[in-house]
């Protein structure tokens, strides 16, 4: 297709939500099970629906991938976008912190996509989180670094058609 053509094309866009929450000084992760069969430690979170509000949609979110019940949250620590211009897309995502929370721990995602999911300090943090794509390895990794600024913004390009095959760059 020629650049014109790439230009004229309407551009699918995904806005995402994503939740870190905390308890004595862990992170929790989750892991998900993408179509490949690969499994992704991420923190939850999930797809913002047509009239739902970013943080209304991450506690729907957040209950459903873990059974846990988030009362408030933070504004936007960051934000991520991720151009795919291989597949016309982009992914924006607001990421917040989880202020007061309480439940317990279940594993019953009406997606079938997280099976499970623990509060894992920084080291263990980093390994899991190895599985995930540089757009949400590298900002979690900031931001438990204690490094993020406010209003800070993360911009990547991923390039390719395949999640295991991607050229993925940060702009």
């Amino acid at each position: 297709m020629s650049m014109a053509g790439q230009q004229e094309r309407e551009w699918r866009e995904w806005r995402v939500a994503g939740a870190l929450i905390e308890q004595d000084g862990l992170l929790l992760l989750v892991a998900n099970r993408r179509r490949g069969g690969q499994l992704e430690w991420t923190p939850p979170g999930g797809v913002i629906d047509p009239g739902e509000t970013s943080t209304g949609a991450l506690t729907r979110e957040v209950r459903e991938e873990t059974g846990l019940i988030v009362e408030s949250w933070t504004s936007t620590v960051y934000e991520v976008s991720v151009d795919f211009p291989d597949r016309g897309m982009r992914l924006g995502v607001e990421v917040f912190v989880a202020e007061s929370w309480h439940g317990s721990m279940v594993f019953e995602d009406p997606d079938g996509i997280v099976e499970e999911g623990r509060f894992v300090d920084l080291g263990e943090s980093a390994a899991l989180l190895v599985s995930a794509p540089a757009w949400v390895r590298e900002p979690v990794g900031v931001w438990l670094g204690g490094a993020i600024e406010p209003g800070a913004r993360f911009e990547y390009m991923a390039k390719g058609t395949r999640p295991g095959n991607m050229t993925v760059e940060r702009r």
